[in-house]
This record gives structure tokens, C-alpha cells and sequence, in this order.
């Protein structure tokens, strides 16, 4: 594998190769018995945002290959008493092998990983969720079975709901790799200017289509329909608004209709049934969403494996 940057704080820190091996490792990963290769290794993780699916399969992934990880409670740190990221950073690099940070800014892992001399990975921001889009890409490549990029960019990818972190992270993947993808959703709510100028401009190269859309008819055709929830952790005095401006893009029957009949619906987790996705659809589609969520655990692994010698 080409070797990777120190940290992963981005889709944009990787290219289209390291992307698509990342995929290959953990695949094979998947398939092979726990290891030792992180032996010795102590991992921190640090969450200031509640955590199911993250939290678990990181410190699983870490625990499998023979490390340690070792959980920090942002209430307990003394960042909550007014130490600043960057002493912080320093001191834990003394002490760790590398740190998993899942915060609201994004500024906060960016300054994190500046400070250390250990790797750094962005396990969610309020910016993007790459380890999250990476098991995704991981799973569409297994239910389709999928061969090659050429492959792959026929496929139709819609993400329908609100554009946040985990919407952005696909808009970049769709940049890097040269997918095919639609963003469908409110106008009121659409992706950030200067991430989607950057998308756009690497897309030039890579042939990539990247489309914004408010039109339910965007879907036709669609071979992947991907949802999450309407109101990300930190936007929950806004969701009686949220609500009302996205309830015409739930995912549900009559919206799987218009796509097309090999249509896998996926979902990042947790989800409010009734809201982003209906009941019906969720139940339906359960087995792909479960997969999907499996797929962060062998995904972290190959990640953790080349960032962590």
C-alpha cells in the first residue's frame, strides 16, 4: 500500500489509490483472524460526542489486533478545566501511539494533530466522517461486486436528507475516486460553498459527477440511496425546522420506487425511524445497514494497521 499521511483527518488526506486499498486490506482483514501486529500499542480515544458504533468497533478493532485502547472522558481531562489542545497533544504523544478524536469542531483535531507526533484520526467532526464514508464505499463495492473505479463510476449514489459531515465526506470521495453522486435535499440547507467549490474543482480532473439537487425526481435510476438524521448532535434547537424543511426526502417506499430496482438503501446510524427513513424501509434494508456498520470495524482496522507501526 502507498503509505499514508501521519494523520487521517479528511477523504482529501487520501488519494485514489490509497482509498481503494484501504477497501482491499480491510476485505482481506475481514476474512483473517485477530492479530498481534498492534501489540504493545496503547491507542487513546477521545469522544466529546456521545458514540455507539465508533466507539465500539475502534476499540474492538484495537483490542483484536493486540493493543490497547484506553477511552478518555473529556469531563475528566483537564482540557475541561482550561488546558489548551496543544499542551495536551504534546503530553499525550509521550504517552500514546496514536489517538482517535471524535469532536464537534474540526479545528480541534486539526490543532490536535499539528501538536503530536503520533497519528491522528478523525472518528467524526463537524466537518466530515471519513473512516465512516470509507466503510460505506467498502460495502457498496461488496454488494455490487465491484471490480474496478470504472465499475464503480456507473453507479448512480444518492444522499438524501441533510447535508452534514457525513454528506460532505461523500461529496469528496465522489471528488477523489470520479463517482457518480447526487446530493438531494432542501435549499435551505445546502453544502458548505467552499467545500463544494473544492469538490468541483478536483471532479474536473477526476470526471466525477457531483450533482445538488432539491428535485425528488433526482433519484430516478439511483443504485445507492444513503440517508442519516436530519439534526446532527449540536443542531437540536433546530429541529422542528429541520424537520419540516426535509420530511419530503425521507426515505421510504414511494421514494425506492422512482430508483432503480437493484436499489440498496444505507444508513450511517443511529437512526429515527419515522424521520430521515421510514420504519418500513428501515426493516426492509435491515441486513445492508447492519452490514454497513460492520464494515467500520475491518475499515478501522486497515486504517489503524498502516498509520500505527
Amino acid at each position: 500500500m502507498k503509505k499514508l499521511k501521519k494523520d487521517l483527518l479528511s477523504i482529501y488526506d487520501l488519494d485514489a489509490t490509497q482509498i481503494l486499498d484501504l477497501v482491499v486490506s480491510a476485505r482481506k482483514l475481514k476474512k483473517s483472524k485477530y492479530s498481534n501486529k498492534l501489540k504493545g500499542k496503547v491507542i487513546g480515544l477521545i469522544f466529546e460526542k456521545p458514540s455507539t458504533r465508533t466507539m465500539v468497533s475502534f476499540a474492538t478493532a484495537i483490542a483484536q489486533e493486540g493493543g490497547t485502547p484506553l477511552i478518555l472522558d473529556t469531563q475528566k481531562l483537564q482540557t475541561k478545566r482550561g488546558e489548551s489542545v496543544s499542551d495536551t497533544a504534546k503530553v499525550l504523544s509521550r504517552y500514546l501511539d496514536g489517538v482517535i478524536i471524535r469532536a464537534f469542531k474540526h479545528e480541534y483535531v486539526e490543532e490536535f494533530a499539528i501538536n503530536s507526533n503520533i497519528p491522528i484520526i478523525n472518528a467524526l467532526t463537524d466537518y466530515e466522517h471519513p473512516c465512516q464514508i470509507l466503510a460505506d464505499l467498502m460495502t457498496i463495492i461488496e454488494k455490487f461486486k465491484i471490480k474496478s473505479v470504472k465499475e464503480l463510476s456507473k453507479l448512480k449514489i444518492v444522499f438524501a436528507g441533510d447535508t452534514n459531515n457525513v454528506a460532505n465526506s461523500w461529496i469528496a470521495l465522489s471528488a477523489v475516486l470520479g463517482l457518480n453522486f447526487t446530493l438531494l435535499g432542501a435549499k435551505k440547507y445546502p453544502p458548505k460553498k467552499e467545500f463544494l467549490i473544492k469538490a468541483l474543482d478536483i471532479a474536473k480532473k477526476t470526471k466525477s459527477k457531483i450533482v445538488v439537487s432539491n428535485d425528488l425526481d433526482a433519484v430516478i435510476g439511483a443504485n445507492v440511496i444513503y440517508t442519516d438524521v436530519w439534526t446532527s448532535m449540536g443542531a437540536e434547537k433546530e429541529e422542528d425546522e429541520r424537520i419540516k424543511a426535509l420530511t419530503p426526502y425521507q426515505v421510504n417506499i414511494e421514494l425506492l420506487k422512482k430508483a432503480s430496482k437493484d436499489c440498496i438503501v444505507m444508513h450511517c446510524l443511529p437512526a429515527v425511524r419515522g424521520e430521515e427513513i421510514s420504519a418500513e424501509i428501515m426493516d426492509i434494508q435491515e441486513k445492508n445497514i447492519l452490514d454497513q456498520a460492520e464494515n467500520r470495524l475491518h475499515i478501522q482496522k486497515a486504517i489503524l494497521l498502516e498509520l500505527i507501526k
